[in-house]
């Protein structure tokens, strides 16, 4: 048990350091990209969205050093079902969220698109650098379009995106660069210490490095977006705490796995991954379509649903390690019991919502 107390110790100093790191990345990130002149709409839509995606960047790049391809892709597949369902559901139970249609129209379906793909390359049993090149591409083109098309959006769409400090650009470039290396510093400690920390639990514990990955690690390395959205939640930024979500998720898979896919050369996908965990990362992922619909915003009940279905992945990771012989009964309960009443719940409210949509129509097309 102490050298499981250690292990837990270095796991907890590594989600620290990795979010101090982050903060530090971030803020010297965007001074230096402020003083070379880099528009404030370019800063907020890729500088920032990368900062709260760089434990997870290093995280994947350190497992992929350390020999742990079950971790670099777990932590991935991981922090995008924490994501949905306790970032955007935590959010929620804060503040209703209210849903921007470009949400639905654009991001939302590339999200499910992406994440689909993601699903179909590691069916094979790996994600190739093949498959890596492919999503570097997709993600130069994604964000040379999200910069173009929110360019002609409204006002409302463009205050949606992070809120860039500009008294930054007075801090001088030394400064910027001090806090930039000190950010990156921290962050390759933290990973180290992390994935050192995660590895020796998974030894102990008895179970692989993916369960690990996706339990302790993918929370850890999600605390920067989960605070980020409850932040601009209380706020009233709900369009904030949505995007960052959605544009964290995306980063995950379009730059994180890539690039510890081409740093292996290729990375090798666990079985329990491809059977369970990449398929509900879709499931998830398409969960939030009807959940977006109903009357344009997310409410404190689906937000309840979404920590709910969280608890219960959780439960279902845990108990192999806890009470074994009761996982196929939980199993049982939740396809039977739980998931009717969730689909029954989603269900009613789009066609309540569409239902509320066609009387609209009806009324406004009634002679005055």
């Amino acid at each position: 048990m102490p050298t499981f107390f250690f292990s837990l110790i270095e796991i907890l100093t590594g989600i620290g350091l990795l979010f101090g790191g982050g903060e530090l990345f971030v803020q010297g990130s965007v001074a230096l990209a402020l003083i070379l002149g880099v528009p404030q709409l370019v800063i907020g839509l890729t500088v920032v969205s990368l900062g709260t995606s760089a434990p997870e960047l290093f995280v994947s790049a350190g497992s992929v050093f350390q020999d742990s391809d079950a971790l670099a892709v777990s932590n991935v597949v991981g922090s995008n079902i924490f994501n949905i369902l306790v970032v955007l559901g935590s959010s929620a139970l804060v503040l209703p969220l209210k849903v921007e249609s470009r949400l639905v129209r654009r991001d939302v379906p590339l999200l499910l698109a992406v994440s689909a793909g993601v699903w179909g390359m590691a069916s094979s049993g790996s994600v190739t650098w093949q498959s890596a090149v492919a999503l570097l591409i997709a993600l130069v083109i994604n964000t040379v379009w999200e910069i173009r098309t929110v360019r002609e959006e409204s006002l409302e769409i463009k205050e949606a995106e992070p809120e860039i400090n500009t008294k930054s650009a007075n801090e001088g470039w030394i400064k910027s660069v001090i806090k930039l290396l000190s950010g990156i510093l921290l962050l390759t400690l933290g990973t180290n210490f992390l994935v050192k920390g995660a590895s020796s639990a998974a030894t102990l514990l008895g179970v692989s490095e993916a369960v690990i990955g996706l339990t302790i690690v993918s929370a850890g390395t999600s605390m920067p977006e989960l605070i980020t959205s409850l932040v601009a939640a209380i706020r009233g930024r709900t369009d904030l705490a949505i995007g960052n979500v959605v544009g964290s998720s995306l980063l995950n898979q379009l730059l994180v796995l890539s690039s510890a896919a081409l740093i292996a050369g290729g990375l090798q996908v666990e079985e329990s991954l491809i059977q369970r965990d990449l398929p509900l990362m879709v499931l998830t992922t398409l969960a939030c379509v009807p959940i977006f619909w109903t009357e344009g915003r997310i409410s404190r009940l689906e937000g309840g649903i979404l920590l709910t279905l969280y608890v219960v992945y959780l439960s279902d990771q845990i108990l192999p390690l806890t009470i074994p012989h009761l996982q196929d009964k939980f199993r049982l309960a939740i396809i039977c019991i739980l998931l009717p009443i969730i689909l029954i719940i989603i269900t009613y409210q789009t066609l309540q919502y569409w239902n509320d949509v066609r009387k609209a129509k009806l009324e406004n097309r009634r002679p005055t």
